[in-house]
């Protein structure tokens, strides 16, 4: 005697040694031996073999059509038994054969959504509307199935769907893998044997290079695009007096945003007050408006060669910015020094009315205000250079503030390695097509211009900072509690040392149109004009108050986001530079691993050859070929330049090292080509 019996959703049929009311024990023609509950066995027969009723059953099973078997099937509840007897006998009052009952079960358990389950081989069939959306969403996803192998076959052809396009950078980077167009890019890479990327490339399904990383940060960072709505700047009520100063701003020419200007008075009298004037949104734009809304939106301006996404509408900037010839309200510190030793005898916050008198601009004035003007102004002030004699005292107190600044730091701050300006063939400032001819110029760390501004906002910054925090009031602080390797600069709502820097405090604090963070400090430090010892009862945000922490969480990750951006772009441009010049040849610093960096270029890259090479080793190197999407070059060491490491190099190049320019790498997509291709068989019993 045999029994067929289920067990885990398969059937199974074996020899029966040992039957009792209770349990069965069978042996499977495998030798294994099996007990089951006596209610378990479905079908007991004395032939044929187990293995021929299983084959019989299964082949004989797909003979039943499932439609008719649902019209033959009894409005009740039925046994398998009973189907087969039904379906397969002309005569209702015999029963069907052993392999006939077989057939009838196996095809009742493939198609639950003709038959449910309603017992050990009991069923009831599906009512006749559960039935046609059961059908009409198997048929739905047969389509699917086919709809996904004919991109698939596209995709290997060499031709990219339309729906494939359209889902490129979701495909790649946020993948709904459920999706037809993410299968399709699946099955077609796993049948050609490529990479998804290189596959979708040679597909046409990326537009050009500079495209396809323009609009994977778009996808990533401004899913519903860059179009501001429509707002209106609120305008500024307060009854702000006129300071009696005439302010000059120094900025690139491409700067719309201008933030921060300064002022000097009292020049040879002994006593001089430095006035550092910032833009002040904050007067007008109120937390919880609409402009407030854009600001949070966005976190901060986007900078890259050639174009930016600024953090407000031109049209509100327009209505802050420390436009010249004009009277623009401002948040400004006088400082007031010694003129002869520095000291900062006294500080002074106000809102007021700046006149504005110049614009001053890097590019048109760094080859006049050199360091050698200025070693020449020490002696004799230059009185027939427009605002000569206060970029002179400026220039004196920036290296004087920068001195003190060092000794809390503890080592000097080295400006080695230049900073870059790109400039595109693209005069109209709008969004690069990525072909226009670029241009790569060098600009020194530490420029005098750039020397004065940065010592200015760093005093601004680190005095307001303090400020608050004698108030009482909760700002946006960076700190860096050492500079020890490994310890970064973190943000936070206190007022911490900032060692890399080397001041009490830090608050970013001087750019409210470019960044959000310095927009919350400074409703803060207007909070603190206004109120004095009061402050912290009106300022907008309370200690401990969640929504600063939430700004500073969402900063932190938006600005990461923009930078990392910024110089995955700027490598590109690099590497356009590169194929526009036809350099072949470069010549490096050997700084980390088989990494160089390139002298007279803003690029980091692999080298062959560079294994072993002490740090700051000058070489020169060959390159290799570029690939525009992943933004990878290699190179190899030809030539070694000198024989002897510089230490103060190679000193400078480990101070250097956690800066990165590369962006390198093969791009990181999300496809996995272990996932499961379609399986028809799953399509039709789902």
């Amino acid at each position: 005697m045999f029994v067929l019996f289920e067990e885990a959703g398969k059937f199974l049929a074996g020899r029966i040694l040992l039957d009792s009311d209770i349990s069965l024990q069978v042996e499977l023609d495998s030798g294994k031996r099996v007990k089951l509950k006596a209610a378990n066995a479905l079908l007991k027969f004395d032939k044929p073999a187990p293995a021929q009723l299983l084959a019989a059953g299964q082949a004989l099973s797909q003979d039943i059509e499932l439609d008719l078997a649902w019209e033959f099937a009894s409005d009740d509840e039925f046994s398998f038994a009973d189907l087969a007897r039904d379906y397969f006998s002309a005569d209702p009052s015999k029963a069907a054969s052993t392999e006939q009952q077989a057939a009838a079960l196996f095809r009742l358990f493939e198609a639950p959504h003709y038959f449910r389950r309603a017992g050990k081989g009991r069923f009831k069939k599906a009512p006749a509307d559960i039935l046609q959306q059961a059908l009409a969403a198997i048929e739905k996803k047969k389509q699917v199935a086919a709809q996904i192998s004919a991109w698939a076959e596209e995709l290997a052809q060499g031709q990219c769907p339309a729906p494939v396009r359209e889902q490129l950078y979701k495909i790649l980077f946020k993948p709904d893998k459920n999706s037809p167009e993410y299968k399709a890019v699946v099955e077609a890479s796993r049948t050609a044997h490529q990479a998804p990327l290189d596959l979708l490339q040679q597909a046409g399904a990326i537009a050009s290079p500079y495209q396809f990383h323009w609009k994977r940060f778009l996808f990533e960072n401004f899913p519903r695009g860059t179009a501001f709505p429509a707002v209106q700047a609120p305008a500024i009520r307060d009854e702000l007096p006129l300071a009696n100063v005439q302010a000059f701003s120094i900025d690139d020419s491409s700067t719309t945003e201008i933030d921060d200007a300064l002022s000097v008075q009292g020049l040879g009298s002994g006593s001089v007050v430095l006035g550092i004037h910032i833009a002040a949104p904050g007067l007008a734009v109120l937390p919880g408006s609409p402009v407030d809304a854009l600001g949070r939106a966005r976190l901060s301006t986007v900078y890259m060669p050639g174009y930016k996404l600024t953090m407000l509408p031109d049209e509100v900037v327009q209505s802050y910015t420390l436009q010249e010839g004009r009277n623009c309200p401002a948040l400004s510190l006088y400082v007031t020094l010694d003129e002869n030793t520095l000291e900062i005898l006294d500080t002074t916050t106000r809102l007021e009315q700046v006149p504005i008198a110049s614009n001053l601009r890097h590019d048109k004035l760094d080859s006049v205000f050199t360091e050698a003007f200025f070693e020449a102004a020490s002696s004799a002030p230059p009185v027939d250079v427009p605002w000569g004699p206060e970029l002179a005292f400026l220039h004196r107190l920036a290296r004087h503030l920068k001195a003190q600044r060092e000794v809390v730091r503890g080592k000097p701050e080295s400006f080695n390695r230049p900073d870059y300006n790109f400039s595109l063939d693209n005069p109209s400032g709008k969004e690069p097509e990525g072909n226009e001819a670029v241009n790569i110029s060098i600009r020194k760390r530490g420029a005098p211009l750039d020397l004065i501004v940065a010592e200015a906002m760093i005093l601004a910054n680190s005095t307001w900072g303090e400020w608050l925090a004698e108030h009482g009031v909760p700002g946006i602080y960076r700190s860096q509690a050492s500079l020890a390797p490994g310890v970064k600069v973190r943000m936070g709502t206190k007022a911490l040392p900032h060692a890399g820097i080397g001041v009490k405090s830090y608050a970013w604090c001087t750019s409210p149109l470019r960044r959000y963070t310095d927009l919350v400090n400074q409703w803060q430090i207007i909070a603190c004009v206004r109120h004095g010892r009061t402050a912290a009862l009106a300022a907008p945000f309370k200690s401990r108050d969640a929504e600063l922490f939430s700004i500073i969480s969402g900063f932190d990750g938006a600005y990461s986001a923009y930078n990392g951006f910024q110089a995955g772009i700027e490598r590109y441009w690099t590497l356009k530079y590169i194929q526009q010049n036809a350099l072949t040849e470069l010549t490096a610093t050997a700084f980390k691993d088989n990494l160089v960096r390139t002298d007279d270029l803003p690029l980091v890259l692999p080298a062959v050859g560079a294994q072993g090479l002490p740090r700051g080793a000058r070489v020169r190197v060959r390159l290799g070929e570029i690939d525009e999407i992943t933004l990878d070059v290699s190179c190899t060491v030809i030539e070694r330049l000198d024989t002897v490491v510089d230490a103060a190099a190679a000193q400078q190049v480990d101070e250097e090292d956690n800066e990165s320019e590369m962006a390198a790498g093969p791009i990181s997509i999300a496809v996995d080509l272990n996932d499961a291709a379609p399986d028809a068989a799953a399509v039709a019993g789902d």
